[in-house]
């Protein structure tokens, strides 16, 4: 009897110590159930808040670039087409020389004057050289750009009388007069230099130079013996514009300001590849030139400088006279753009959008900086 009460005390107390490590299992996993839902949820808001963080930078990447569409396509908007923008149309590029009693490469004070007026009247107005070449054409909406160019340097181009004031009749002193009169041109222009003492009036050099380059105007290169290029060399090429070059570097004080434009004598150039390289860039006695921009003599019309045939190397001018001109001077131009206005550059009055007849279009270069507006 004893021995069967001790077998049942035995195996009640097993069931006790099983029991009890049933309900310690139990309340493990009960704490482990209940530490995975707190990870889980802890986990789970982690995703949530990246989630809407990720959201949040996406929504405003998307406004920022909302607001670029919007701006640009505000800018588009403003364009006029109706003023029939054109900016694939011809510019022309005015070549002067002296300013003095009219001839085939001397044009009047008084003609001048006309010009500029006929020029005005018609719808044209001028831009810097650098501006064209740089295609930053700033010419308001439904307007032509031109550039004017004056070689040689005469001192009838910019000339000081005796008492200290301005030639009224010499070219600086009208251009100053006509944008005086017309508040909404400036008196863009650029003198091609060649020799010493430009404008020809010993001890004002630097004077004049340093008015030009504040008054919207330029000094560049003309070469130094004003040479027929072709037959020569690229070490004769490199002293005519490297020498040219330097001297008139010397008189610049403006700070920053390169010569860095170059206008050919007669328009001729060298026979030798090695020799055309040297009209663009080249060092002489340590001092270092590159033109971004080369002129020619002449005839006609150039292309805008968003076409693909665009040279800055190789820039035509037409005629500043009627005499010797063979129809292609000023007037015979302005009378073809009138007749042929489809062959007219028309700007759309935004620098940073080129905006083109889609009859045009193909002719387009590869432009990065500008938005393109084809109608």
């Amino acid at each position: 009897m004893k021995k069967k009460i001790l077998i049942l005390l035995m195996i009640m107390l097993f069931f006790s110590s099983c029991n009890k490590n049933t309900d310690k299992t139990k309340d493990n996993i009960q704490k482990s159930n209940n530490t995975e839902q707190i990870t889980d949820e802890n986990n789970s808001n982690k995703i949530k808040d990246n989630t809407e963080n990720s959201d949040q930078k996406s929504d405003d990447q998307n406004l920022d670039n909302k607001d670029i569409s919007n701006k640009k396509e505000d800018k588009l908007l403003k364009i006029d087409l109706s003023k029939k923008p054109n900016e694939m149309g011809r510019i022309m590029v005015f070549m002067y020389h002296g300013i003095g009693e009219e001839g085939p490469y001397t044009r009047s004070p008084e003609k001048l004057r006309e010009d500029l007026e006929i020029l005005y009247e018609k719808g044209y107005h001028p831009i810097s050289l650098r501006d064209y070449v740089n295609g930053n054409i700033i010419t308001p909406i439904g307007k032509t750009p031109y550039v004017l160019t004056f070689d040689d340097t005469n001192d009838n181009n910019f000339k000081y009388l005796e008492d200290g004031s301005l030639d009224p009749d010499c070219a600086v002193a009208i251009l100053l007069e006509f944008a005086e009169k017309h508040k909404d041109i400036k008196p863009y222009a650029s003198f091609f230099g060649n020799g010493q003492v430009p404008f020809r009036q010993e001890g004002t050099e630097e004077k004049k130079i340093d008015f030009l380059l504040n008054n919207y105007m330029d000094i560049a290169n003309h070469t130094v013996n004003h040479p027929d290029l072709t037959p020569m060399n690229k070490e004769e090429i490199t002293y005519e514009v490297g020498a040219q070059g330097k001297y008139l570097q010397s008189l610049v004080k403006k700070e920053g300001y390169k010569i860095d434009m170059l206008a050919l004598p007669f328009g001729s150039r060298p026979e030798s590849e090695e020799a055309t390289e040297a009209l663009r860039k080249g060092t002489y006695e340590g001092y270092s030139y590159e033109n971004f921009a080369i002129l020619n003599v002449g005839w006609d019309p150039y292309y805008s400088p968003y076409h693909v045939d665009f040279d800055p190397l190789s820039i035509h001018r037409v005629t500043g006279s009627e005499i010797d001109v063979d129809g292609v001077g000023i007037r015979d131009w302005i009378k073809y753009l009138d007749d042929n206005p489809s062959e007219r550059f028309i700007s759309d009055g935004e620098p940073d959008i080129v905006t083109v007849p889609i009859e045009y279009a193909e002719n387009l270069k590869d432009i990065q900086n500008k938005e393109i507006l084809k109608y």
